[in-house]
């Protein structure tokens, strides 16, 4: 039948060996971004809310309250799509500074329970058990006081599912298999079978293209991937992830336990955003570009780096007759655009007056043709970034001054708020282009802000 799981000989000696014990709790809050605004607005419990990136239908919604969602309104939704399944839906602009608030707030309550061992993203977090906290019964007990001290050190709408497993991998795998406010424990002696009704796309790290990979080579559901022995996941990748994915899935651990593997020194920092309709003019997308930029600068400096290279995309709206006449692409607001972007690279700098006059002369040759006017997103991404102690400083040193510049900059806006002293050009968008919800890290608070 296809949905038996076969596990050869080998195999069954190699579970039983395993002592059933977890090794990790993946900690996964519900909703975070529409639960915090839940927390701190008492009046928008139990209703339909939903946070976006800004107030245009045109947008997409970055999160979905659980009263939304059961409605079908979920991340991706474009706003005009959610008035229309509910026209009574609550709008609120993402505020990042609160996210990361909250998200420091509830590392503190986890930590009085159990060490934070890793924290994969704004929203997530990961224990390390060890000794007779990886029992069973101890294990789940800890998971319990989580969940408690979340909800007494952080407040009663922040929920959490929370997965226990042998390794990483697969305790990210149970936090989502019960939400919200799940508890799922995944021991290896139940496995692979336990996971065997999942979708391919229910696994870390395979997307849409993956899954596409994965059905071109015979592969479409789970049991017939975990009737691979290690040699058919080997070839199925074609490389050493199907060799350490036939052992995650069936409760191994191989040393990094699902860790994404780290560059040893970051490699760009930027930001970017879509205008708000205010902004969507020459006039506007430059302003933006131009806080992006000083943002960038500074946070360049903060976390001690040089760069060697600016990379600035342009995204343009285009009307239906403009779409259906070139090869248009749509971004994921729905807004169907062109698009045009260029790379520059210069001597190593980090001082925001040099990295503006780059990013003006790139600006100036951005295209001009009728399907260009209508500018909707800008990026400014900070590439070949250098650390501070292999800078090699020029013969001439900084004739102009600029980097004390900068320095005397950073002290006042870091003491009193990011955009208190700037360069003129960014004057019309002083305060668009906030910063924005990070999915993927932690906000650094400098500062009184973060970024």
């Amino acid at each position: 039948m296809a949905d038996e799981v076969h596990i050869p000989e080998y195999e069954e000696g190699f579970r039983r060996l395993q002592a059933d014990r977890f090794g990790f709790l993946h900690i996964d809050l519900n909703s975070f971004f529409a639960s915090v605004e839940q927390q701190l607005h008492p009046e928008w419990r139990d209703r339909p809310l939903a946070v976006v990136p800004t107030m245009a239908d045109t947008t997409s919604c970055i999160a979905a309250s659980y009263e939304a969602k059961a409605l079908g309104i979920k991340t991706g939704t474009q706003v005009g799509e959610a008035k229309r399944i509910c026209p009574e839906i609550i709008l609120v602009a993402g505020s990042h500074t609160e996210y990361a608030k909250f998200s420091h707030k509830i590392a503190e309550a986890v930590e009085r329970c159990c060490p934070v061992a890793h924290t994969p993203s704004i929203d997530e977090m990961v224990c390390q058990l060890i000794g007779r906290e990886q029992e069973p019964p101890r294990a789940r007990k800890i998971a319990l006081e989580i969940k408690q001290a979340i909800k007494d050190d952080v407040g009663e709408t922040l929920r959490c599912s929370i997965g226990m497993a042998p390794n990483r991998y697969l305790a990210k795998i149970a936090s989502d298999m019960q939400k919200p406010d799940g508890l799922i424990g995944l021991l290896p002696s139940q496995l692979p079978r336990a996971i065997a009704h999942l979708e391919l796309r229910d696994l870390p790290g395979v997307g849409a293209k993956t899954e596409i990979r994965l059905n071109a080579k015979g592969i479409r559901t789970m049991p017939e991937l975990l009737a691979l022995d290690r040699t058919g996941m080997h070839a199925l990748w074609d490389s050493v992830w199907g060799d350490r994915l036939y052992h995650w899935l069936r409760g191994a651990a191989t040393g990094d336990d699902g860790a994404p593997v780290a560059a040893e020194v970051q490699k760009s920092l930027g930001h970017s955003h879509v205008l708000g309709p205010e902004h969507r003019s020459q006039e506007g997308a430059w302003a933006v570009a131009h806080k992006l930029l000083h943002k960038a600068a500074m946070r360049l400096r903060m976390e001690k780096f040089y760069t060697g290279s600016m990379a600035v995309t342009i995204k343009y709206m285009l009307s239906r007759e403009e779409a259906e006449r070139m090869k248009s692409k749509k971004h994921t607001s729905g807004i169907k655009h062109s698009g045009w972007g260029m790379e520059a690279r210069f001597p190593d700098c980090q001082d925001t007056l040099s990295l503006l006059d780059i990013l003006r002369k790139m600006w100036a040759q951005r295209p001009v043709g009728p399907e260009f006017q209508k500018p909707f997103f800008v990026g400014v991404t900070l590439r070949e970034l250098v650390p501070e102690d292999e800078f090699q400083v020029g013969l001439f040193g900084d004739p102009d001054n600029r980097a004390q510049l900068s320095s005397a900059m950073d002290k006042l806006n870091l003491k009193f708020g990011h955009t208190t002293v700037h360069f003129a050009g960014m004057l019309p968008a002083r305060e668009a282009a906030p910063t924005r919800i990070a999915f993927t890290q932690i906000p650094v608070q400098y500062g009184t802000e973060y970024m």
